[in-house]
């Protein structure tokens, strides 16, 4: 009997240990990892360089209280604004803690100029910023709102590629408009560049901020540190999380210098974020994945990944309906419902999950090598030889 809560449906399989792109069960079967924690192994699983920066650091400090200056947070926070658009940045733990402060950045924003009633947020229905009481109602789902009630107002929506709705939604009230710049559990769609430009547009000319939530999508996923850069697009806001600790949780809020003028001592406030031991493992996944190299792996190595999956969407048109994402951040939409078709890549020994519109998530560690990609399309293929 198990004691844990039942809010997951665990698959009946356990690890012991992971090493780079694989995870070995506890009954010595040797899995190739494609969800790394849900893009959050950044660098895989037991990266030297890691496992090193968490010994050293382990032995000096953990935790010490944001009363006092962390000087690893201030390094890292230094460092994330060289390489973006920030001029500031608060370290969180989560995901969900860093969308719920980048709408508190917002609100208390235009309340600091003197704009109280400026205070909604406009978001795509069916995406996702976390499990959060605000960020499930930011996200607009029936699914993951219900029985959380009452509703917590002051978020509006529109659907996903709709932009007149959009333009509609935007009233006197409205204080910005928050979208992931690719989504994830709303099944691996990118918003195009040109799209990323007109929001930017838009928000100068009502005068309202743009928040793009990198949780998922950021540090390298796409092949660029941010999904957005690509665009050239400078946002107001970026909440990041995942692959920024490559395991360890660390969530961040992204910010430049005008909303930050809003951010006041005792507006916001996290008992563990920021704590140095975080900081320190932050500060070496930063080095590794924003180096100009190792991203450029990424995008040469998605390349060929994502061009071989098309392949097999050639050859089994019945199967795989669409080939979605950008970088690492994968998308296989099927034709038919993909329990299924998860249950037979495990059973073939590669790990996968499912997001919404039947899609399987493919979310291999960003170095991951050619021969693991290889892998994984032969095991792909296969399964697409047993769906009938």
């Amino acid at each position: 009997m198990s004691f844990l809560a039942k809010n997951y449906n665990r698959k009946k399989i356990s690890f012991k240990y992971g090493k780079g792109a694989y995870l070995y069960s506890t009954n010595n079967k040797k899995y190739l990892d494609f969800v790394q924690g849900i893009a959050v192994n950044s660098l895989g699983h037991s990266h030297p360089k890691l496992v090193k920066t968490i010994k050293e650091q382990s032995k000096k400090l953990w935790h010490v209280s944001n009363a006092f200056q962390i000087p690893e947070g201030e390094k890292l926070a230094k460092k994330l604004c060289t390489k973006t658009f920030a001029d500031f940045v608060m370290f969180q733990n989560s995901g969900a803690e860093a969308t719920e402060a980048a709408i508190k950045v917002a609100r208390r924003y235009f309340y600091s100029i003197g704009k109280p009633n400026k205070n909604r947020i406009l978001c795509i229905k069916n995406s996702f910023h976390g499990r959060t009481l605000a960020a499930i109602f930011a996200s607009g789902s029936k699914k993951m709102t219900e029985g959380f009630g009452p509703k917590v107002t002051g978020f509006d929506h529109f659907n996903f590629g709709d932009h007149n709705s959009l333009k509609k939604k935007i009233n006197k009230n409205t204080a910005a408009i928050m979208v992931e710049t690719i989504m994830g559990e709303g099944g691996i769609k990118v918003i195009p560049d040109w799209c990323l430009n007109e929001l930017r547009i838009l928000c100068n000319k009502k005068k309202i901020l743009l928040i793009l939530d990198e949780v998922q999508c950021g540090i390298g996923r796409s092949g660029d540190f941010f999904a957005f850069e690509k665009s050239k697009v400078k946002p107001d806001i970026v909440p990041i999380a995942k692959g920024i600790g490559g395991g360890f949780p660390i969530g961040a809020v992204l910010m430049n210098k005008k909303v930050a003028s809003g951010m006041t001592p005792g507006t916001h406030g996290s008992t563990f974020g920021g704590n140095p031991l975080a900081m320190s493992i932050g500060n070496t996944v930063m080095d590794i994945v924003s180096n100009k190299k190792f991203l450029n792996n990424v995008k040469s190595l998605s390349k060929y990944f994502l061009f071989k999956l098309n392949k097999v969407q050639e050859k089994y048109p019945n199967v795989i309906k669409q080939i979605r994402g950008r970088g690492f951040l994968i998308g296989i939409q099927l034709c038919k419902d993909q329990t299924e078709f998860i249950k037979k890549l495990m059973d073939n020994h590669l790990l996968t999950i499912r997001a919404a519109e039947n899609v399987v998530r493919i979310l291999p560690p960003l170095n991951v090598k050619k021969n693991e990609l290889d892998l994984a399309l032969k095991i792909i293929e296969k399964v697409c030889s047993q769906i009938k």
